[in-house]
């Protein structure tokens, strides 16, 4: 028969602790060399484990069942099996209970359990447990603490980065912008001077013999209308010819 006494330091909270060593599947996955198999509908499951005696390796086929009281912490579990080739049986049984740790934020845990074999190898089993059991309880305790690592929280927004430059003010397009104000240049005490008027180039006046005739045409109307005629502009002629108020050469 193996004795198993063990009690193991965890740098976590009971609760968490218990999350994690209540859930058979977190627990096989911090034991080297076991596998978890299927549920039956007692709530049992199967699983496996193999394990390294010297230069023996021994795989075990197990049918384990788990027993919990929450409010408490504790749980009981047993298994039955046997060996791959049937030469060695065994059945085990072992409590748990999970504790708060000497500090704030810490636990510990305490396993005491037995297992008895029957075969041809429980005597070389026997032999070499104490060695097996005290390996297997330290990758049991660094893989458990590693587990019960409270998850990390969502990531930390990224720092903002420097404020985008302003965009360059476009240049100025109005030709009033880009000419000097008079105000600006203006004597000090002195109201700035008005900007000059905007000058227009006079129309050109008509030339040629059509543009005389409309002239004439329009001094005859205003003297039958009794309108004092207005002066026609006299357009330079090359020829020396002007009409007179009757119209003759």
């Amino acid at each position: 028969m193996i004795s198993i006494t063990e009690e193991i330091a965890v740098p976590s909270p009971p609760e968490r602790v218990w999350e994690v060593i209540s859930d058979p599947s977190a627990v096989v996955s911090c034991i080297g060399g076991a596998e978890l198999g299927p549920s039956h509908d007692d709530g049992s499951f199967d699983a496996t484990l193999a394990i390294r005696f010297g230069g023996l390796r021994v795989k075990f086929a197990a049918r384990v069942s788990l027993d919990l009281d929450e409010s408490a912490h504790e749980g009981r579990l047993t298994a039955r099996g046997a060996d791959g080739q049937g030469a060695t049986r065994f059945s085990a049984g072992a409590t748990f209970r999970v504790v708060e740790g000497a500090t704030p934020g810490t636990s510990r845990v305490f396993c005491d359990g037995e297992i008895k074999l029957n075969g041809k190898l429980a005597k070389l089993i026997e032999s070499g447990a104490g060695m097996v059991v005290s390996r297997m309880t330290k990758e049991f305790t660094d893989a458990l603490a590693q587990k019960c690592v409270a998850p990390a929280g969502p990531p930390a927004a990224a720092p903002a980065g420097p404020p985008a430059a302003a965009p360059a003010e476009p240049l100025a397009t109005d030709p009033s912008a880009q000419t000097p104000s008079t105000a600006a240049t203006a004597p000090a005490g002195q109201p700035p001077a008005a900007a000059p008027p905007e000058t227009r180039p006079a129309p050109a006046r008509p030339a040629g013999p059509l543009a005389r005739l409309r002239a004439w045409w329009a001094g005859r109307r205003a003297r039958r209308l009794g309108q004092a005629p207005q002066p026609a502009a006299r357009p330079k002629s090359t020829s020396g010819e002007r009409l007179d108020q009757g119209g003759r050469r």
